[in-house]
């Protein structure tokens, strides 16, 4: 999408703290996988060794929604503001990393091409954990309301989009959040600075 922010792409963006410097071909790290697989931990330990800004896609909707309904018209309305802020940072050069579902290989097609479109660093991720670990997370979820946590996806939304999981078509990382993930934040810190 070229051209300015509408309102909703401002809102995100006055919504995000200090960005880094800007570089030559700046990485876009898309990270996807289903709820409870634990892919905002990772990001924020991927964050914490490249420092990156994240845009949590769980964030940004109370961003726009305070109130979360998960409609189609509302999760349109957010992921165009999405797309739209992360093609701007990119022509900026500054560096992204995309936490959201990314569960359709069609949703993930825009940012394939905001990142050709920008010359960004492509970098694909996709997380997940042993069933009866992330089961175990989100009942834990359900059970305390914990501050920090935007996602509010239980067990039965995880069983819901399981099914609708699609294949990431291009070369990508797998981490399972159940073991150690320090070796695969090395490659990936590699992997950018190739």
């Amino acid at each position: 999408m070229i051209g300015s922010l509408n309102e909703d792409g401002k809102l995100l963006r006055q919504s995000l703290n200090s960005l880094p410097q800007p570089q030559v071909k700046p990485p876009l790290i898309v990270v996807s996988g289903l709820p409870g697989t634990g892919k905002s931990f990772f990001c924020h330990k991927l964050a914490e060794r490249l420092t990156v800004p994240i845009l949590a896609s769980d964030t940004l909707r109370k961003t726009l929604f305070p109130y979360p309904q998960y409609k189609e018209s509302e999760n349109k309305r957010l992921f165009s503001a999405c797309h739209a802020l992360i093609e701007e940072l990119l022509r900026k050069g500054i560096p992204v990393i995309f936490d959201a579902t990314n569960l359709l290989e069609h949703h993930r097609e825009y940012l394939y091409r905001a990142a050709e479109r920008t010359e960004a660093k492509l970098i694909l991720v996709w997380v997940e954990a042993p069933t009866e670990v992330v089961r175990q997370r989100l009942l834990a979820r359900e059970k305390a309301d914990i501050p920090q946590d935007d996602s509010e996806a239980v067990w039965k939304v995880y069983t819901k989009m399981k099914p609708r999981r699609e294949k990431i078509s291009r070369n990508h990382f797998v981490i399972d959040t159940s073991q150690d993930i320090t070796a695969v934040i090395d490659k990936i810190a590699r992997a950018i600075k190739r």
